[in-house]
């Protein structure tokens, strides 16, 4: 089955911080809005990321309205919207807006969960790598969060 994601920063600056970027090519195909390429580029760009194959995308609107959606994330979800892709969020009212539309949605712990399924981590490191996003990186989890997404790789 063909999978195709589109991101908005939080994964790609996430991953990146625990050095497995790598794990975004178990999409066939990836699309970053050029919103969020240059909310990225704002930043300075994430470690690895010109080594992933990608592709840069206009919106084909900003996406929904909404206060607590920032404009890369009303990108990404318009994007993800227009060409029937999976969603690539680790933002709580991104990951809502994108249920609510019927979009499916992963953050940073799902991409970790289809790289497993798809063979490039076994599930010792993949386990590693979601505790490490936890202690090593900005985003916050909970150890249930933590422990849900380890169940996930076992129920997998």
């Amino acid at each position: 089955m063909t999978i195709a994601a589109v991101s908005d920063a939080g994964p790609l600056i996430h991953l990146a911080g625990i050095d497995s970027l790598e794990l975004v090519d178990a999409f066939d195909r990836l699309f970053v809005p050029e919103t969020v390429y240059e909310e990225l580029n704002r930043g300075g760009l994430p470690e690895g990321l010109a080594d992933r194959s990608f592709e840069l995308v206009a919106a084909p609107d900003e996406g929904p309205a909404g206060e607590d959606l920032d404009p890369g994330e009303r990108a990404a979800l318009a994007v993800a919207s227009d060409r029937d892709a999976v969603l690539l969020t680790d933002d709580l009212a991104a990951r809502a807006a994108a249920s609510e539309s019927g979009i499916d949605v992963h953050g940073s712990f799902g991409v970790i969960a289809v790289g497993y399924s798809r063979g490039l981590v076994d599930r010792d490191e993949a386990a590693a790598l979601m505790r490490a996003l936890q202690r090593e990186t900005s985003l916050f989890v909970t150890d249930a969060v933590v422990e849900r997404g380890i169940q996930m790789l076992d129920d997998a």
